[in-house]
């Protein structure tokens, strides 16, 4: 049997087909082929399934007396009849051009509306709001009257609309323009502007110049949707940015801004987190795949200890011996960014590497008709934020976030009154790379892993950094998020690489009149 008879299940069963529906299907006329298509579509059952099935699979054949069979080796199902039998002598296979094809693959997607499945209905008529026309207004309007889910119906109420615009009435034409204009479809901006558009003749291609009032005012309601939505857009999508950039320089405000470490390997500690967080989804796939969401989970902590591990064997191999002399402290990061990207190239490979969101990440939520807000960018925003109370509280509600503050605002007093500052000084750093190993865990789930995702982060991070103040947690904060948010605005107008040279500009003129930041500067200048 064929398999698209198999596909039944979802609709009314039917005795038979009303032969007059079927008799166009063996004449030559192709008009009249697609006006029976159509009407037999409409029907919505099991039997205008099977027919338009069959003549997709070229499984449609008539005979000389104008009789339509569907044919299976020698067995033929006669849809009028609702009988099967032997397949006649003198049946041929009908002729399916594109057109037709296209007609019955635009029907075949129609009937998918009458599907128990709700996913089924609503790709079904998202389908179709870019397809639709007039032709398909009577199966359309019968799904939509069957239907219960309220945003499916919103969503062929528009298509209804849509397939309207073509249809041979000015009246419902212009009643469906009419009714578009609270849509937010920017697919539909092509078919008004071909209304309003001009024929070689200096006729318009819309005859009706109330249908052409009515495509103005929709195409002006459509742009205004499309601005608000543009707008709302890039406002998640800064605050996206901007949370990246919060995680990418959360930690350097702790090395650089409290203990005044240019630590230009410390893009390397944010790749350092992402490869570990890869590493940890390896472990998952080959030891629990039945528990491959979790992997996150782990990759947390794992991502925070390896990289302030890291950081520590830094400090206390390195760092500790160059304290107060920032040009030999940038020179010697520098070169062990370098070394930390050959060994991650060495271990894993130049090529970048994926690492797959967990399934409750994936996907998205739409807003505003056409707005998707991705998951996996709404869980690192909040993310974000729960990393930088956690920071706050550290430093402030902990005995080590004391020790720290005491450090950095008068080392030798704190060293006077017992505080070992050298062990603070390696802990506070291992905190701060620490903290670079979650924001490395956040950029994995946005984009692949490789040796060189630590580098497009750490000049962004230092301006963020002074930008918001040297020392200043609320400064970054407020610093990521304001430049996130500038740089979304300013890449449509100036593009890429214009709006970071833009930004870079106005920092450099901004510290020129405040070279605080936005926030004064406390930290061991106070010494």
């Amino acid at each position: 049997m064929l398999t698209g008879w198999l596909c039944v299940q979802t609709l009314a069963a039917q005795a038979a087909i009303d032969p007059a529906l079927l008799k166009p299907l063996a004449g030559d006329d192709p008009d009249a082929r697609i006006a029976a298509v159509t009407q037999i579509a409409a029907l919505a059952n099991a039997d205008a399934q099977k027919i338009l099935d069959a003549i997709n699979h070229d499984a449609l054949y008539a005979t000389p007396a104008g009789e339509v069979f569907i044919v299976d080796g020698t067995d033929a199902f006669n849809p009028a009849s609702d009988k099967n039998g032997p397949a006649p002598d003198d049946a041929e296979g009908i002729t399916v051009n594109n057109r037709l094809r296209g007609v019955v693959e635009g029907a075949l997607s129609g009937l998918k509306l009458f599907s128990k499945d709700r996913n089924a209905r609503l790709a079904a008529a998202t389908d179709l709001l870019k397809t639709a026309d007039a032709a398909q207004t009577p199966l359309i309007s019968k799904a939509l009257a069957a239907e219960t889910d309220g945003e499916i119906k919103e969503l062929l109420q528009q298509v209804v609309a849509t397939a309207n615009l073509h249809a041979a009435d000015a009246d419902t034409r212009r009643a469906a323009v009419k009714q578009l204009a609270e849509t937010t479809n920017a697919s539909l901006k092509p078919v008004l502007e071909q209304m309003l558009a001009k024929n070689p003749d200096g006729s318009y291609a819309e005859p009706d110049e109330g249908v052409r009032i009515e495509a103005v005012r929709t195409m002006a309601a459509l742009d205004r949707h499309l601005a608000i939505t543009e707008f709302v857009g890039k406002l998640f999508y800064g605050i996206s940015l901007g949370s990246v950039l919060l995680l990418a320089a959360l930690g350097l405000a702790i090395t650089f801004g409290l203990m005044g470490i240019i630590n230009m390997a410390h893009g390397e500690l944010l790749m350092i987190g992402a490869y570990t967080t890869y590493v940890c989804q390896l472990f998952f796939r080959k030891f629990f795949p039945g528990a491959l969401d979790a992997y996150l989970i782990v990759a947390l902590p794992a991502a925070f200890i390896v990289a302030a591990a890291v950081g520590i064997v830094l400090e206390r191999l390195v760092i500790r011996w160059l304290y107060g002399r920032p040009l030999e402290t940038l020179l010697c990061t520098w070169g062990i960014s370098l070394m930390l990207m050959q060994g991650v190239r060495s271990i894993f490979g130049a090529q970048n590497v994926e690492v797959a969101n967990p399934s409750w990440m994936s996907g998205g939520i739409t807003v505003m008709g056409s707005l998707v807000l991705s998951y996996n960018r709404i869980v690192i925003v909040f993310f974000s934020m729960f990393v930088v109370f956690a920071v706050w509280l550290i430093l402030n509600k902990t005995r080590l976030g004391l020790f720290v503050r005491a450090v950095t605002q008068n080392r030798r007093m704190a060293d006077c009154v017992g505080v070992s500052t050298g062990k603070i000084d390696m802990m506070t750093f291992g905190l701060g790379c620490g903290i670079a190993g979650l924001g490395g865990v956040a950029l994995s789930q946005l984009g692949n892993v490789g040796p060189d995702l630590g580098q497009g982060y750490i000049v962004d991070s230092f301006m963020v950094v002074v930008l918001g103040g040297v020392g200043q947690l609320a400064g970054t904060v407020i610093a990521a998020f304001g430049l996130g948010e500038v740089n979304k605005f300013l890449e449509p107008v100036a593009g890429a690489v214009l709006a970071k040279i833009a930004i870079l500009v106005f920092i450099i003129v901004f510290i020129q009149k405040r070279p605080q930041g936005l926030f004064a500067l406390k930290g061991r200048s106070v010494e």
